[in-house]
This record gives structure tokens, C-alpha cells and sequence, in this order.
């Protein structure tokens, strides 16, 4: 699977572009623009979820199911990035795109309109279906019609995206759900989906038009039957885990075997050679995305529920409280994007981790009575500058070793790596709440739920960020080389 190179996207005959300004400057604000609103779409969302689902998990008597309705999302994600990837490459990123936008809105309505938890999972999954054919939709615009010089500032951008929603979804998110009800807080959502597709449909299919005149593109890619089966293979596997881990018996054991059968040999194919042993270099950096997303993730997605059962806060307090990671998020990327950061690469990444190990070990603080609420706000703002710092360099530094014919690949891998990651850790979350009793006493709706499953979680999460930490040093190609 391959793309445009950095230096076809910047050359005259692809996409004019002048050799000073920024992204919203001449060619590129129609596009930047149009990036951003996707984003703020998928962002709304997110938030919005995160605030609504100790509300709905309860009244659809489904609270044992909590993380599925997270881990589903990114199950569906595994098959869409693939299937994107290599649509993308034949026919150009604008179908898939909206494709993926449509799919998104679906899911929406079907977990709004959901009678039970089960299919309020199934609504998730649509919208990992929609969200995965979108983000690596994005990510191939980038790279087609962005220079390089410009991709940190893109990504920043997609960081600084957060910053309205996390500012006023949980805020909206609490309110729908405390007076209209939960339900409303998915069914208003696809409102959202107009603006993305006015914004960014006459400025990609100019593109697209500039691109296909150019005479540096590339021929279009066979399509990998191999790789579609091999993300089939992933997602059904991750699917299975996941289940066997909520059964606990021996038809659970069964399931649990054949699902690391069709994960394992699936994610060796789909991602470089020497990821799951953090071989040096490019490797490292997509297994780090993994293991970012996945330890912070897993973390934020019972940090609400924490709040709602232990400390007796409303949906919209608690939804609040993540707030300051996504304003803090946009700050860290904004930062590892000034002028100078470029040679701190590998020390960006491994403060970013340090920062999430602290900030998931701080949020662990308010299961003690005598720590303060607000405590946990400041500790997801500490980690929100983490993942800003992390998560965009490792953006930025994937792009950078990768060859012109590995970028497209290379960009799909990234964004298997965040949504497996996502999907274990966050079903290992899940598992983890379901053993230590959280899913039965909250279910029952008899009382606040033991700390014992969160501080688990927590705990657990903490210490993968901190092996983030100490493999971040495997980034660099050649060390030896370093000053």
C-alpha cells in the first residue's frame, strides 16, 4: 500500500503551494479547515460518550458490559483501517472519507435508539466501522497534500480540534443526559455531520483533481486480499477475546484460545516486522502509539464512571473532569510542534509517557474519601500534556522514517496499533472490572461498587505507561550516533 511521497504532495505540479505560510495560508486553509471539522466531529462524539455512558450503561442494565461499549468501538476500527488504507490508495481518500462519515452517523442513531446493552455495543461497533475508514481518510490527505515542514503544525492541529469539545461537551453531554436523557446525547449528534461534509468536500475533490493532472503520482496499488483477511482476522480475534474474558469458564477458555489463534499470526502480518518486539526504530514508534492510547484509554474510560459510583458526582461533573486533558492534549502538541523540537524527538515521547504513567496513578487518588474531587482533573491535565507531547511526535516521527512507498502502509499501521491497543487493554480493563465484582453490584444498582476492580485498572494501566517509558529509548535508528 503506498502514497504520495513528501516531495511529490509539495511540488508544483501536484499541489502549488508557496515556500512561506502556514496551513492557513493560500492552498492548503480550504483543506485545514475541512480536517479540522472531521476531527471536531469525532471529538464531540468521544466526549459526549464518555459523560453519557455510566447513565446509559445503568439504565440498560448493562454495566457489567461497561468497557465493551469502548473496546467494540475499536474492535470494528481494526477491520476499517486496512480496508481504508488500500481504498484510499485505488481510488483516493475522498470515498472513503465520506463513506466513513455515514457509517459514523449510523451508529450514532443505533445507539441512541437502543433497547438493550448488547445493541448498544453493536451501534459502537458501526461507528469503529465509520471511524476507522475515516482517520486513516485523513491521514492520507495529509500526506498527499501537506509538505512536510507542515505535518507537525496538521497534527497539532488535530489536537487543538479537542479543545471546543472538551470545553463544552461534557458540559452539553451532563446536560442532555440529566434532563432530555441519555439517548438524546447520540441521536443530536449526527447534526454534526453536515459540517465536515460542506467544509471538506470542494476543497479535497480540488485537490484530488490537482492530483490525478499531476505527473508525479503514483500508478494505483493492487488491491491485498490478504491484508482484508488478515484485519478480519484481528477484529474477530479481539471480538473473541473480549467475550471469553466476560464468560470465565471453561467455553470461555475454548474461546479465548481460538481468538489468540486468529489475533496472533493477524497483527504479526498487519503491522512491520519486529513491532511486538520493539525492534529498533520505525517498529518501536508504532508500537509505542499502541501502547500510548491504549494505557490512557483504558484508564479515562472508567475515570467517569469512577467519579459517578465512588465519589456520588453527577454525569455532568464527572464528565467534566476530563475536560483538562483535552485542552492540556492540545497544549502538549502544540508544544512538541515549536521551532527546536525536532532534535528532542525521542525525549518528547518519553516525557509524554512519564507524564501518563503520573497522571493515571493521580487519578487513582480519589478512591481515597479524603482526597479532593478536583484531584483527578489535574491529574488527566497532566496527562493530557503527555499525550499531546507523545502521540503527535510519534505521528511526526513515523512520517519521517518512513520511505515515499511505506508512507501510506506505515500511516494504516499507526492506526492499527492505536485502535489494538485500544481494544486489549481497555477489554483487559474490562475483564479486570468484571472479575473483581464491578459489573454485578453496579448492575444491581445497590450502592456505590467496591474500589477494588478501579484501583486494579488504574493500577495496571499506570505500569504500561511506565514500559512505554523505558522502551521510548528504542526509537532512534542508530543511538551511537546521537550527540
Amino acid at each position: 500500500m503506498t502514497t504520495t511521497s513528501p516531495t511529490q504532495v509539495g511540488s508544483p505540479s501536484a499541489m502549488p503551494e508557496p515556500d512561506t505560510g502556514g496551513v492557513l495560508s493560500g492552498p492548503y486553509r480550504a483543506l485545514t479547515l475541512g480536517i479540522v471539522s472531521v476531527v471536531l466531529l469525532l471529538a464531540f462524539e468521544a466526549t459526549a460518550v464518555n459523560t453519557a455512558m455510566p447513565v446509559a450503561a445503568r439504565q440498560l442494565h448493562g454495566l457489567g458490559l461497561y468497557a465493551f461499549a469502548f473496546s467494540g468501538y475499536f474492535t470494528t476500527t481494526l477491520f476499517a483501517l486496512v480496508v481504508s488504507g488500500q481504498w484510499c490508495d485505488r481510488r483516493g481518500p475522498l470515498a472513503p472519507l465520506f463513506t466513513g462519515i455515514a457509517v459514523f452517523g449510523a451508529g450514532l442513531l443505533t445507539a441512541g435508539t437502543a433497547a438493550s446493552m448488547w445493541l448498544f455495543v453493536a451501534g459502537r461497533a458501526i461507528q469503529g466501522l465509520g471511524g476507522g475508514l475515516v482517520i486513516v481518510a485523513l491521514y492520507v490527505v495529509v500526506g498527499r497534500a501537506f509538505p512536510e515542514r507542515l505535518r507537525p503544525s496538521v497534527f497539532a492541529a488535530f489536537s487543538a480540534a479537542w479543545v471546543l469539545p472538551s470545553i463544552l461537551g461534557p458540559l452539553i453531554s451532563g446536560a442532555v443526559t440529566q434532563h432530555l436523557g441519555w439517548r438524546w446525547v447520540f441521536l443530536a449528534v449526527p447534526v454534526l455531520i453536515l459540517l465536515p461534509l460542506a467544509v471538506m468536500g470542494p476543497a479535497l475533490r480540488r485537490s484530488e483533481r490537482a492530483r490525478k493532472q499531476s505527473r508525479d503520482r503514483l500508478d494505483p496499488q493492487p488491491y491485498d486480499r490478504g491484508r482484508t483477511v488478515g484485519a478480519a482476522m484481528a477484529a474477530l480475534g479481539a471480538g473473541l477475546l473480549q467475550y471469553a474474558g466476560q464468560r470465565r469458564d471453561a467455553v470461555g477458555l475454548l474461546l479465548a484460545v481460538a481468538g489468540a489463534a486468529l489475533l496472533g499470526p493477524a497483527v504479526v502480518r498487519l503491522l512491520p516486522a519486529g513491532t511486538l518486539r520493539a525492534a529498533r526504530g520505525l517498529p518501536t514508534v508504532i508500537l509505542l502509539r499502541g501502547v500510548a492510547a491504549g494505557a490512557f484509554f483504558a484508564a479515562e474510560a472508567f475515570v467517569p464512571l469512577t467519579m459517578v459510583t465512588q465519589r456520588g458526582l453527577s454525569p455532568t461533573l464527572a464528565g467534566l473532569t476530563l475536560t483538562p486533558g483535552g485542552l492540556a492534549w492540545a497544549l502538549g502538541s502544540w508544544l512538541q510542534g515549536r521551532p527546536g523540537a525536532e532534535k528532542h524527538r525521542d525525549a518528547l515521547i518519553r516525557l509524554g509517557f512519564v507524564l501518563t504513567a503520573v497522571a493515571i496513578a493521580g487519578a487513582a487518588l480519589v478512591l481515597v474519601p479524603a482526597a479532593p474531587t478536583w484531584t483527578a482533573a489535574v491529574a488527566w491535565a497532566v496527562g493530557g500534556v503527555g499525550m499531546g507531547l507523545a502521540v503527535a511526535s510519534i505521528s511526526v516521527l513515523m512520517m519521517k522514517l518512513s520511505t515515499p512507498e511505506e508512507t501510506g502502509a506505515n500511516s494504516a499501521a499507526l492506526q492499527l496499533s492505536d485502535a489494538l491497543g485500544n481494544v486489549l487493554l481497555i477489554g483487559l480493563a474490562g475483564v479486570l472490572f468484571a472479575a473483581l465484582g464491578g459489573g454485578s453490584l453496579a448492575a444491581a444498582q445497590s450502592g456505590p461498587t467496591p474500589v477494588a476492580p478501579f484501583a486494579v485498572i488504574f493500577l495496571v494501566m499506570t505500569g504500561v505507561a511506565l514500559v512505554g517509558a523505558a522502551v521510548s529509548g528504542r526509537t532512534s535508528v542508530r543511538p551511537a550516533a546521537r550527540t
